[in-house]
Protein backbone atom coordinates (compact mmCIF):
# COMPACT_ATOMS: atom_id res chain seq x y z
CA UNK A 1 0.00 0.00 0.00
CA UNK A 2 1.50 3.84 -0.91
CA UNK A 3 2.48 5.38 2.16
CA UNK A 4 0.90 8.34 3.30
CA UNK A 5 3.29 11.03 1.94
CA UNK A 6 3.41 9.87 -1.48
CA UNK A 7 0.02 9.67 -1.53
CA UNK A 8 0.19 13.67 -0.69
CA UNK A 9 2.67 14.35 -3.13
CA UNK A 10 0.48 12.56 -5.69
CA UNK A 11 -2.61 14.66 -4.95
CA UNK A 12 -0.54 18.11 -5.01
CA UNK A 13 0.92 16.70 -8.40
CA UNK A 14 -2.40 16.68 -9.88
CA UNK A 15 -3.28 20.42 -10.83
CA UNK A 16 0.27 20.52 -12.55
CA UNK A 17 0.08 17.53 -14.36
CA UNK A 18 -3.47 18.51 -15.86
CA UNK A 19 -1.04 21.35 -17.87
CA UNK A 20 1.05 17.91 -19.03
CA UNK A 21 -1.75 16.39 -20.25
CA UNK A 22 -3.57 19.33 -22.25
CA UNK A 23 -0.31 19.92 -23.91
CA UNK A 24 0.08 15.88 -24.77
CA UNK A 25 -3.32 15.97 -26.41
CA UNK A 26 -2.68 19.23 -28.32
CA UNK A 27 0.62 17.67 -29.62
CA UNK A 28 -1.04 14.31 -30.68
CA UNK A 29 -3.59 15.97 -32.08
CA UNK A 30 -1.67 18.56 -34.10
CA UNK A 31 -0.99 16.07 -37.16
CA UNK A 32 -4.64 15.71 -37.89
CA UNK A 33 -5.36 19.34 -37.52
CA UNK A 34 -2.48 20.29 -39.90
CA UNK A 35 -3.53 17.73 -42.79
CA UNK A 36 -6.79 18.67 -42.10
CA UNK A 37 -6.45 21.86 -42.60
CA UNK A 38 -4.37 20.82 -46.02
CA UNK A 39 -7.28 19.51 -47.03
CA UNK A 40 -9.28 22.44 -46.94
CA UNK A 41 -6.88 24.25 -48.94
CA UNK A 42 -6.79 21.76 -51.73
CA UNK A 43 -10.14 21.06 -51.82
CA UNK A 44 -12.74 23.06 -53.53
CA UNK A 45 -16.38 23.49 -51.54
CA UNK A 46 -19.53 23.19 -53.52
CA UNK A 47 -20.60 26.73 -52.80
CA UNK A 48 -17.12 28.16 -53.69
CA UNK A 49 -17.86 25.73 -57.30
CA UNK A 50 -20.97 27.83 -57.48
CA UNK A 51 -19.47 30.72 -57.15
CA UNK A 52 -17.06 30.72 -60.02
CA UNK A 53 -19.45 28.75 -62.21
CA UNK A 54 -21.66 32.05 -61.77
CA UNK A 55 -18.68 34.66 -62.54
CA UNK A 56 -18.13 32.97 -65.39
CA UNK A 57 -21.50 32.76 -66.86
CA UNK A 58 -21.77 36.10 -66.38
CA UNK A 59 -18.49 37.26 -67.89
CA UNK A 60 -20.11 35.03 -70.99
CA UNK A 61 -23.44 36.95 -71.05
CA UNK A 62 -21.69 40.09 -70.65
CA UNK A 63 -19.49 39.01 -73.58
CA UNK A 64 -22.11 37.86 -75.99
CA UNK A 65 -24.08 40.88 -74.90
CA UNK A 66 -20.90 43.01 -75.97
CA UNK A 67 -20.87 40.84 -79.02
CA UNK A 68 -24.81 41.27 -80.12
CA UNK A 69 -24.77 44.80 -79.91
CA UNK A 70 -21.36 45.33 -82.33
CA UNK A 71 -23.78 42.85 -84.51
CA UNK A 72 -26.77 44.90 -84.70
CA UNK A 73 -25.16 48.01 -85.30
CA UNK A 74 -23.10 46.60 -88.48
CA UNK A 75 -26.19 44.92 -89.41
CA UNK A 76 -27.73 48.60 -89.47
CA UNK A 77 -24.82 49.63 -91.53
CA UNK A 78 -25.38 46.88 -93.86
CA UNK A 79 -28.15 47.85 -94.32
CA UNK A 80 -27.70 50.96 -95.19
CA UNK A 81 -25.51 49.97 -97.88
CA UNK A 82 -21.95 50.21 -96.36
CA UNK A 83 -20.36 46.56 -97.79
CA UNK A 84 -17.76 46.24 -95.41
CA UNK A 85 -19.96 46.31 -92.77
CA UNK A 86 -21.83 43.49 -93.86
CA UNK A 87 -18.60 41.42 -93.79
CA UNK A 88 -18.11 42.93 -89.99
CA UNK A 89 -21.89 41.53 -89.28
CA UNK A 90 -21.20 37.88 -90.59
CA UNK A 91 -17.84 37.83 -88.55
CA UNK A 92 -20.11 39.14 -85.19
CA UNK A 93 -22.60 36.14 -85.62
CA UNK A 94 -19.83 33.53 -86.03
CA UNK A 95 -18.69 34.89 -82.79
CA UNK A 96 -21.81 34.88 -81.36
CA UNK A 97 -22.30 31.29 -82.31
CA UNK A 98 -19.23 30.03 -81.44
CA UNK A 99 -19.35 31.30 -77.70
CA UNK A 100 -23.59 30.29 -77.40
CA UNK A 101 -24.04 27.40 -75.34
CA UNK A 102 -24.42 23.94 -77.61
CA UNK A 103 -27.88 22.51 -76.90
CA UNK A 104 -27.52 19.14 -75.73
CA UNK A 105 -26.63 16.40 -77.92
CA UNK A 106 -26.93 12.73 -76.40
CA UNK A 107 -23.81 10.51 -77.45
Amino acid sequence: MMNRPALLLAIAALPMLSGCVRTVASVVTAPVRVASKAVDWTTTSQSESDEKRGRQLRKQEEERGKLDRQYQKHLRECRAGTESSCAKARDDYSDIQAISPRAYQPR
